[in-house]
């Protein structure tokens, strides 16, 4: 079993290692806060496993360690950013806030930025707007990279494309978390530097045949991720990934017809304030009413019980929070080089 670090250690772990390269500290604590996050849910491919690559994107000065966006639009309940390349975690807990204070104004909220770094787990962001009462989703793509190739075809042109909505109901709120594409870069070359395959033939090599060997990525021609759905509904997933796109890119103005900045990310954040709309006692009573009914509907034979999405992950967190976080083995080593060259203590188990 993986060793256990509390909560408030890797924070400060974190905090410290994006403080000593120089981000301001406001910004340290928004990164470090939805990295740790990450992990508590569950997402360990997303969460402090990035803060080794996140720290030689501020060295090398592809990531902006200070200073602001700039809103470039605002019309009524909308407005469009340009992150100037800071940290998305920090870029994005911003546009949340502003979108909630839209919201109460004016029933519904929505914030793009563009130029944006990577943004991390987007399921790290909306528990907390969901438990306030809110309905908020979140989408997200990289015009500057590409690993998903569109329904039929053998080339990339997406990223997985993630997109995520949580609202609230009687008990927990629900989280979906998922993505346009069938797995996601994260664990698809976690398992290539370990090796391994993935569990099914998510993956096309070069000339479309199917393959579960994340090693097709450097092949020539290079494989893809499939849509979600894979190979028989595949369409599907082809489909969320442009509406991700039109919703990020589109809407930002700035996209896959651009040139490339460097790992990034474009985001689209809405929020809505069901008060304006039936009412937040009705919305909830709705919504707890599809979660009863989903979790009462009988499970398939040797299968568990049905549960909502997100339910897993934050019993995960209450239990991470109070027993420790017990990282994925390879975080810490990942991070230990940076340990010792800015001179920050490895947090010890707890």
């Amino acid at each position: 079993m993986s060793a256990r670090h509390g909560v408030t250690a890797l924070e400060d772990f974190a905090r410290a290692l994006l403080a000593r390269v120089g981000v301001e500290p406001e910004k340290a604590a928004a990164v470090a806060s939805v990295l740790v996050e990450g992990d508590l849910l569950g997402h360990d491919t997303h969460g402090l496993a990035l803060l080794a690559p996140y720290l030689g994107e501020l060295e090398s000065g592809s990531m902006a360690a200070s200073g602001t966006y700039e809103i470039i639009s605002a019309r009524g309940a909308t407005e469009t950013w340009d992150g100037r390349r800071l940290p998305g975690p920090w870029l994005t807990m911003q546009a949340l806030a502003r979108a909630i204070e839209l919201a109460r104004a004016q029933g519904s909220g929505t914030v793009v930025i563009r130029r944006s770094h990577h943004i991390a787990c987007l399921a790290a962001y909306l528990r907390r707007v969901a438990e306030q009462g809110f309905v908020a989703q979140l989408h997200c793509s990289d015009p500057n990279t590409a690993s998903v190739a569109p329904f039929g075809g053998t080339r990339a042109v997406f990223t997985p494309d993630p997109l995520a909505i949580a609202f609230p109901t009687a008990g927990d709120p629900v989280i979906v978390d998922i993505s346009a594409s069938i797995t996601t870069n994260g664990l698809t070359n976690r398992l290539r530097a370990q090796g391994r395959k993935l569990p099914h033939e998510w993956l096309l090599d070069g000339h479309g045949a199917p393959s579960n060997d994340p090693n097709v990525f450097a092949d020539d021609p290079p494989g893809t991720i499939l849509p979600l759905g894979g190979l028989d509904a595949g369409h599907k997933g082809y489909g969320l990934a442009l509406l991700v796109e039109a919703l990020t890119g589109g809407l930002a103005g700035l996209g896959r017809a651009d040139p490339r900045e460097g790992w990034g990310a474009t985001v689209f954040v809405q929020v809505f304030d069901p008060e304006a709309f039936g009412g937040g006692t009705h919305f909830v009573r709705q919504m707890q009413a599809i979660a009863e009914a989903c979790r009462a509907s009988p499970p398939r034979p040797e299968m568990p019980p049905v549960r909502m999405p997100g339910e897993r992950g934050q019993a995960l967190r209450r239990e991470q929070l109070e027993q420790g976080v017990a990282l994925n083995p390879q975080i810490l080593p990942a991070l230990q080089p940076w340990a010792e060259k800015l001179g920050v203590a490895v947090p010890a188990p707890c």
